[in-house]
């Protein structure tokens, strides 16, 4: 009996023992996401080592470009919309018509240029590609004080230009009403494929990449430790960069969330929420967002992400025509501009464009594509990301552990209450239904995502949040 007993006092510390192995070893590497070293350049890998510079990079455009760009928009065949269509059938031509003539007659590119390069750009060879990046530091710092990094990353159809306005309630708080506590300094790149970063010549560029390569990109510049905001596409590159690198990212602000791991809770949430909201950590506000779940939930799916499954499917094919056409593609990116910021301009027969953004700023955009000819890459972006299916990838399946504030605008396509975010992002510390905007958040409300982040990273250092991660 004692050797029995022996035998299974021995057998239970193996099994706790290996428990403990489990869990301080594998478990937390299980609970990180590995960083993509990849090459995504021309051809083979040099078998050098790659150029590791900072160049300084300048917006330039030749007059050959600008000539063939007003050639195109003369020689342009507008369709006529079908009566008080408004925006419900996409972009209405009577309204485009109105851009166009804008844009030949009255836009300033060269002005615009102007605008963009009162900022320093920069570019750097990372993986194989050149990336571009935007980096502002405080124009003063208190004595004593130190700027805080902090990584912004747009997603699609935007650009780098989306955080001209928030740039400076960031670098100079004070001059802003916004005191002068906490001072950033602001790296906002584009995104490979987007903008003035160079595409990836090979398959499988995803988000996971991208992180990879700005956490190589913030490392580069010196720091060890930085902030990183972002919404749409920036949201997951964001997140994943938490996941590869959680020692390094002090904390993670977004002002867009998505959750592809759903189980028999959210079902039951679905059914259930709009009834007995507290059974499910659902506030007032969660329910007014998001029901009836049918209109606000499956119909949207189904109205407004037709793009993103011919992106996912065939981005080449359609990104030909966009590519080729400048009124085509204005026509692709300004629908989102309408709807993404609010569902009800599609009533409107302007898309109420206007109403949150000036036609300098809308056009600066489309020209960042035009000029750079980055329209389908960027829409590759998609495919990348999601021809293997929701749900299958790594990161989908690892939660995320740094400190998270989320900022949820009123008009965001879709909203994930927090009860939901908390199942992927477990330890959510700022949580806000902010009181208007929509998708573009940082280009349509700068001042309302400025003081979130501002507050976010207040109660991150105040309480050394990212030392107890």
């Amino acid at each position: 009996c004692s050797s029995l007993a022996g035998i299974m006092l021995l057998e239970v510390f193996l099994v706790l023992g290996t428990l403990l192995i489990y869990f301080l070893f594998f478990k937390k590497n299980e609970e990180t996401l590995p960083f993509k070293d990849g090459w995504w350049g021309r051809g083979q890998k040099p078998v050098t080592k790659e150029d590791s510079s900072i160049r300084p990079f300048k917006v330039e455009t030749a007059e050959e470009e600008l000539s063939d760009l007003f050639r195109r928009l003369d020689q342009a065949r507008f369709t006529e919309p079908l009566e008080n269509s408004c925006f419900h059938y996409g972009t209405n031509s009577v309204h485009l018509r109105k851009v166009v003539s804008y844009w030949k007659n009255q836009f300033n590119w060269k002005k615009q240029v102007e605008v963009l390069n009162k900022y320093p750009q920069f570019k750097t060879k990372i993986q194989g590609i050149d990336i571009h990046f935007v980096h502002v530091k405080p124009p003063r710092l208190p004595e004593g004080q130190a700027a805080k990094p902090l990584l912004m990353v747009h997603g699609w159809p935007g650009s780098f230009y989306e955080f001209y306005k928030i740039i400076p309630l960031l670098t100079d708080p004070a001059s802003h009403g916004l005191g002068d506590e906490h001072i950033f300094e602001v790296i906002c790149p584009s995104i490979p494929g987007y903008g003035f970063s160079e595409a990836p010549h090979k398959k499988d560029f995803n988000s996971v990449s991208a992180a990879s390569v700005f956490y190589e990109l913030m490392l580069r510049l010196g720091f060890n430790e930085f902030y990183t905001q972002g919404g749409d596409c920036g949201w997951l590159i964001c997140t994943n960069l938490a996941q590869i690198a959680p020692s390094h990212v002090k904390g993670l602000h977004l002002n867009m969330v998505l959750v592809s791991k759903l189980g028999l809770s959210h079902l039951l949430s679905v059914l259930l929420g709009r009834y007995f909201p507290g059974l499910f950590g659902f506030q007032d506000e969660d329910v007014r967002r998001m029901f009836p779940f049918l209109k606000k939930w499956l119909y949207r799916i189904l109205s407004e992400f037709g793009y993103a499954h011919i992106q996912t499917t065939k981005p080449d094919t359609v990104g030909c025509g966009l590519n080729d056409s400048p009124v085509g593609l204005a026509a692709y990116i300004l629908e989102k501009f309408s709807s993404w910021t609010d569902m009800e301009f599609q009533n409107l027969e302007d898309g109420g464009l206007e109403r949150k953004f000036s036609l300098d700023d809308l056009l600066t955009n489309i020209m960042i594509y035009w000029v750079s000819g980055c329209i389908v890459s960027s829409m590759r972006f998609y495919k990348e990301n999601l021809q293997k299916g929701i749900g299958t990838q790594k990161h989908e399946k690892l939660t995320v552990q740094v400190p998270t504030g989320i900022a949820a605008f009123p008009n965001e396509i879709l909203h994930i209450p927090q009860a939901w975010a908390k199942k992927k992002y477990t330890n959510i510390i700022s949580f806000h239904f902010m009181p208007r905007g929509g998708h573009f958040a940082a280009f349509e409300e700068p001042e309302l995502l400025a003081k979130d982040i501002l507050q976010f990273v207040d109660k991150v250092e105040k309480e050394q949040l990212w030392k107890k991660k």
